[in-house]
């Protein structure tokens, strides 16, 4: 408990720039608290670090560090500021209340997320073969994500006004939610031989399908957007209905109507 408390403090610390801008708490202030819980283990547990133990924390590092510095360069370098203004919801009319809400449940979820690695540090179960298969998984996932924003980025920057439909965008319409869905199943698949007992799994399971139901919510309030922006474009109504808007392969191509996803 002490140890998920210390790396509780260290999310809340890393997202508190969600104070100066509401979204930064689940945007930049995500990746921050994510490369800092995994500076925090790497620090706590530094004696007892195995090869494979270390990697995991080291991959948190650097997907918070990648997610957080993409995050800057889109709202300084990029348009993306002027094309979802009144869409993303800013600071006027956010209550302390409210903030001081999404900040602490926000952080609770990031520290969840990271639990299973955690949990594997604390047994000192070293490195086995689920821990291999959950880096490799979270990899990939990694990879992913990082290849779409750059292919968003690019496809942007050519032609603003158009959607993306080039790239990993040809498989799925999320393609970097796909890969963050895929990063942390690898982390969550990492600690399937380390839970000990109830508590442990009911913390990693809500901290995955908290993050899956997240990655779900961003993918109707996408929907939604590029329904208003690209809703009379042909070519965007058949690309709609032929590409799969999460997984790939996977016949699921809207999910706008789910009002339960609402996060």
């Amino acid at each position: 408990m002490n140890n998920f408390l210390i790396l509780l403090a260290l999310a809340l610390i890393a997202s508190s720039c969600g104070f100066r801008k509401y979204v930064w708490f689940i945007s930049i202030g995500y990746g921050a608290a994510i490369a800092l819980i995994g500076v925090g283990l790497l620090v706590i547990f530094g004696s007892s670090l195995t090869v494979g133990t270390a990697l995991q924390c080291v991959l948190l590092v650097v997907y918070g560090c990648r997610l957080a510095g993409y995050l800057i360069y889109r709202d300084v370098k990029t348009a993306y500021n002027r094309r979802m203004k009144g869409e993303v919801k800013s600071n006027e009319g956010v209550s302390p209340v409210a903030k001081v809400g999404i900040w602490v449940s926000a952080s609770v979820l990031y520290v969840l997320q990271t639990s299973p690695v955690l949990f594997r540090l604390e047994g000192t179960r070293g490195t086995d073969v689920l821990s291999i298969v959950g880096l490799v998984i979270s990899t990939a996932g990694l990879v992913l994500e990082t290849t779409a924003d750059l292919q968003k980025n690019r496809a942007k920057k050519a032609n603003p006004k158009r959607f993306v439909d080039t790239g990993l965008f040809r498989l799925v319409r999320c393609p970097n939610y796909f890969g963050e869905m895929v990063f942390w199943t690898g982390v969550f698949v990492s600690g399937l031989s380390v839970y000990a007992n109830t508590v442990q799994w009911v913390c990693a399971l809500l901290g995955y399908l908290g993050i899956i139901y997240v990655m779900l919510g961003g993918a109707r309030r996408l929907e939604i957007r590029q329904d208003k922006n690209y809703g009379d474009d042909p070519e965007y109504q058949r690309y709609k209905s032929t590409t799969p808007i999460m997984i790939p392969f996977v016949p699921l191509y809207s999910v706008k109507e789910h009002t339960w996803l609402v996060a």
